[in-house]
């Protein structure tokens, strides 16, 4: 069979993987593993994974886009938060492409723990001190994607693009512009550090077991920083404005400027009417929004 002959995982091989170690997904850590050879090659070439590529996989599971990721020639760091599958998986390179095990590593821990490169666990053959992940490529458990994603993307200040797989409504969020009913929280922070594309659906059949809902790629690319003014500034804002997400920009910030006066002063500075509301905003205006409040705090 074509997987076999490859060294990617067959849904057969899943199986039997599973069965050895006596696992059954949970829900608990959103596991659902793939076990479609196409999906896992769609995935690493979307992501444009090329051989001198240091590439970061979050819940690799059992192995299956481990597999395509080092198929390409790419060094791969995992971060796996299940014993039992982060301590199978060198077992299962060395079975399905024992060529690549210089080129792995799997570190056992929660992904929301990454502190920064030097956390994570460094291939045999790098050429680095610790391993710089310049690409993120992963299958995110649906329920604690958007602040994998937010740590990371924080964290690895190196990582200069990703690919992920997500819940398809978590990918809209995470892609919608301003003035979409969905657009808010999510959209702005992951646009704060990159611009966002939503990418194709993943049929539910390439996923064992099946979930219950549809999923989605969506990219990221990194893009240079617009401003002095501290994330953690620009967030409170964000955060703010859609606390009360029906309310203006003038009411909505009134707590975090200090008074509606305020607000509407600061609003005013930054050319942001204080009558618009959040969801019609660019991370550009909160920027202007938090750089004006800052002006306002040292005069």
């Amino acid at each position: 069979m074509e997987d076999e002959r490859s060294g990617l995982l067959s849904p057969t091989d899943i199986r039997a993987l599973a069965a050895e170690l006596h696992k059954r997904p949970t829900k608990t850590l959103g596991q659902n593993f793939v076990h479609d050879a196409g999906t896992v090659r769609r995935i690493v070439r979307e992501a444009g994974v090329q051989p001198d590529d240091s590439v970061l996989e979050i819940g690799p599971g059992l192995g299956s886009l481990t597999l395509a990721l080092l198929e390409t020639g790419a060094a791969v760091s995992a971060v796996e938060i299940d014993p039992v599958l982060a301590g199978a998986l060198p077992a299962t390179i060395a079975a399905h492409m024992p060529e690549a095990g210089d080129r792995f590593a799997v570190q056992l821990m929660d992904a929301m723990d990454v502190s920064g490169p030097e956390s994570l666990a460094t291939p045999s053959s790098s050429q680095k001190t610790t391993l710089e992940p310049d690409i993120l490529v992963a299958n995110l458990p649906y329920n604690v994607a958007v602040p994998i994603l937010l740590t990371l993307l924080e964290r690895l200040p190196g990582l200069k693009r990703a690919l992920v797989m997500v819940q398809a409504e978590v990918a809209d969020r995470l892609a919608a512009g301003p003035g979409s009913r969905i657009y808010g929280v999510p959209s702005l922070k992951a646009a704060w550090y990159a611009d966002v594309t939503r990418g194709s659906k993943v049929a539910r059949t390439v996923f064992w077991p099946v979930p219950n809902v549809d999923s989605a790629l969506v990219s990221f690319v990194r893009r240079p920083l617009r401003t002095s003014t501290p994330r953690e500034t620009v967030f409170a804002v964000i955060d703010a404005a859609f606390a009360q997400r029906r309310k203006t920009l003038r009411a909505a910030l009134s707590t975090w400027a200090g008074s509606g006066a305020q607000a509407e002063a600061i609003l005013r500075a930054a050319n942001v009417s204080p009558q618009a509301r959040g969801e019609q905003l660019t991370i550009e205006d909160f920027i202007a929004i938090a750089d004006a409040g800052r002006n306002f705090t040292a005069s």
